[in-house]
């Protein structure tokens, strides 16, 4: 099969005239049908086309957590002919400065609670508007007016703040009434700019295309087979950040593509959301990652939920271990399969097949994607040979956004990525990570970059250097440990307070250690290795 030949408007509209009456997403107790799904995007991007300056191609920031709002805003800008900038909510004003300006966003849309820190970089950026929405804008007239006025005036949640180039949500809803011209695109247009950290410390945009992330949509239903996600039959709760990689292509792309229903949690921190959620619904599929894995099956309510339904739990974003694993199958009666993937690759290279799980792997590639490992001097090697782990697929980035040479480092002519990790291919094809090439750092799922923590820290006018390596760590997986030279007398705490300011929280680091100095090379690099 020819994977991602179609562009993901293509696909929406499809979706949308079979499964009209299906439920497609909830959260906080609304559902939104397919049919208003499509209603709203439409209304949102006949919005974006009549009434902005926004012109096709044009990049539009959206800022949110997993509410109703997301599905809605994503697929109507890109029914509009814009690029999706996928922004993390918990990001500081340095990070989203660089993403805006870095992207060119001409629009953003962001929930009114975390609306504080783009109120203050928004003017030093090309932003011409910012849609405002609030939590429970896509409710019912009654139970928005309520939840809203208690978010913001009895919780305090909503900080006082505002835009000159301002507009709602609601607002932009209303005004779209008119049909959108449709637009045409091709599978090698891009369809979102995804954000990943980058060696050098500076976050670059991963280009996927219509045609790579309608790809791994595509490999994924095909590699998981009926078995393990029927169409318009599943019921899958969506606890990991849409505006991540691993849950835009699992939830927003193969879960709603495929005519199936979306239960979104806004904040997986809270445990009870998952309770509820478990209660009211009858969950046949979770992807997750080994922390909440770990976190749900030890919390007691969650416990007694009804498990009865559930068919196929997902693992992704880091190493699941064998303790996680252990907990969530004793529990709910099903092993996590385990995938591997990369924002690059949209992001799934492979996946454990669900009747087929070879623990300590990260399962099969999906199909039509070709994996190789290379030595030092770039020669393939044998399966069973540990080297770098290099990829080739539909589902394969485009490149990174206005970084040729970024670009040119990772991606070849001929189409092979490499993915910087090292890798053993076994006989049988199963795939398994052994090490990590680069000096990343995952923290829940999320990739820390050591440069770019360095590059804040060393901006404090006390310390000399800095150096930063992941380390085990029972909740996380790994946490962030930094070693520092200073010029004086410093406490952890200063250290901590400084990075507060321009890291989000789960780059900051959890252990520190001062030294009088660091392990370097003859060039003077400072020798990570030695300090792990």
């Amino acid at each position: 099969m020819n994977y991602g030949q179609r562009s993901i408007i293509d696909v929406l509209d499809e979706i949308f005239k079979k499964y009209p009456n299906n439920a497609a997403f909830s959260c906080m107790g609304r559902t939104l049908s397919y049919g208003e799904v499509d209603r709203l995007s439409s209304q949102f991007a006949s919005y974006l086309q009549n009434h902005t300056s926004l012109e096709v191609g044009d990049r539009i920031a959206i800022q949110l957590p997993n509410v109703l709002q997301y599905p809605v805003v994503v697929y109507g800008a890109i029914r509009a002919g814009m690029v999706v900038v996928n922004t993390n909510p918990l990001y500081t004003k340095r990070e989203l400065k660089h993403q805006l300006n870095d992207s060119g966003a001409k629009a953003l849309i962001v929930l009114s609670n975390i609306a504080e820190v783009a109120s203050k970089v928004v003017g030093e950026t090309q932003v011409e508007e910012v849609i405002v929405t609030n939590i429970a804008d896509l409710h019912s007239p009654l139970k928005r007016t309520l939840i809203n006025f208690a978010v913001k005036h009895v919780k305090k949640m909503v900080p006082d703040v505002g835009f000159s180039n301002e507009k709602t949500l609601l607002k932009a809803l209303s005004l779209g009434k008119t049909a959108i011209s449709k637009v045409q695109k091709s599978p090698t247009d891009v369809a979102v700019l995804q954000y990943t950290g980058g060696t050098t410390g500076v976050a670059k945009g991963a280009m996927l295309t219509h045609g790579n992330l309608v790809a791994n949509m595509e490999q994924l239903l095909d590699m998981l087979g009926d078995e393990g996600m029927g169409e318009a039959s599943e019921v899958a709760i969506a606890p990991l950040p849409l505006y991540h990689i691993y849950a835009f292509t699992s939830n927003c792309m193969a879960m709603a593509m495929s005519g199936n229903h979306n239960i979104l949690i806004p904040n997986p921190r809270e445990i009870s959301s998952f309770v509820d959620a478990a209660k009211r619904y009858k969950i046949t599929s979770f992807v997750g990652i080994n922390t909440l894995f770990t976190a749900l099956a030890r919390d007691p309510e969650f416990r007694k939920a009804d498990f009865s339904s559930l068919r196929n739990t997902a693992s992704g974003g880091m190493a699941l271990t064998e303790d996680a694993s252990n907990l969530w199958s004793e529990l709910t009666g099903i092993t996590p399969a385990e995938g591997y993937g990369l924002t690059e690759t949209s992001p799934v290279v492979s996946v454990n097949p669900a009747k087929a799980i070879q623990a300590g792997t990260v399962g099969l590639p999906v199909p039509g994607t070709e994996l190789k490992v290379i030595n030092e001097e770039g020669e393939t090697l044998a399966n069973g040979e540990p080297g770098e782990l290099c990829v080739r697929g539909p589902q394969v980035m485009k490149g990174y956004w206005q970084r040729p040479e970024a670009t040119g480092e990772v991606l070849s002519k001929d189409g092979w990525l490499r993915t910087g990790d090292m890798a053993v291919i076994q006989d049988d094809g199963y795939l398994k990570i052994v090490d990590r090439k680069k000096d990343m750092i995952i923290v829940s799922g999320f990739n820390v970059f050591p440069n770019e923590i360095e590059d804040v820290v060393c901006l404090h006018p006390k310390i000399l250097e800095a150096a930063a390596i992941g380390v085990e760590d029972e909740k996380t997986g790994e946490a962030v440990k930094l070693f520092v030279v200073a010029d004086g007398e410093m406490t952890r705490e200063e250290v901590i307070a400084h990075c507060r300011e321009d890291l989000t929280a789960y780059k900051v680091p959890k252990l520190i250690e001062f030294r009088d100095e660091l392990p370097k090379s003859a060039v003077g690099k400072i020798l990570r290795k030695d300090l792990r």
